[in-house]
């Protein structure tokens, strides 16, 4: 008889979890939200100070979404979103600006992106000589 008991309360518990987030306020939450026409486009943009990532720890960090309005911490949110729609999402295609003259310094900075970009996930790193040349690819992606 105990066996029985358990095993109907074990039965009970687990419908409870299975079907318990489909009725209720749960059903009326998830109706009252709209689905959204935009695939996400979310990133975490990290900067660091050394030769990879495995090595540098972060400096700084931004958040940049960019689906269906641009948005988060980075400064130039709107203009490095209409730069990643220009390259169609591709990191590696940004435009290098021309007006900028950099030293041959080498103290090495790289740069890290991570999240979603149109639905598909992205993980990017790329190392740069110095923070002059890391401001000078891409006008506003990588200026945080």
């Amino acid at each position: 008889m105990r066996s029985t008991a358990r095993l109907a309360a074990t039965l009970g518990l687990t419908a409870a979890a299975v079907c318990g987030p489909l009725t209720g306020a749960s059903v009326a939450a998830q109706s009252a939200s709209p689905m959204s026409l935009y695939a996400p486009s979310a990133l975490v943009l990290t900067m660091g100070h050394g030769e990879s990532a495995a090595v540098a720890s972060p400096a700084r960090a931004v958040t940049l979404t960019c689906a269906p309005t641009a948005s988060g911490t980075h400064p130039a949110a709107a203009q490095a979103c209409a730069e990643l729609r220009a390259a169609g999402g591709d990191l590696d295609a940004l435009t290098t600006r021309g007006d900028v003259l950099c030293t041959r310094e080498y103290a090495p900075v790289v740069v890290t992106v991570d999240g979603v970009w149109q639905g598909k996930r992205v993980s990017y790193e790329r190392t740069f000589a110095n923070a002059c040349m890391k401001s000078a690819y891409g006008t506003s992606v990588f200026e945080f």
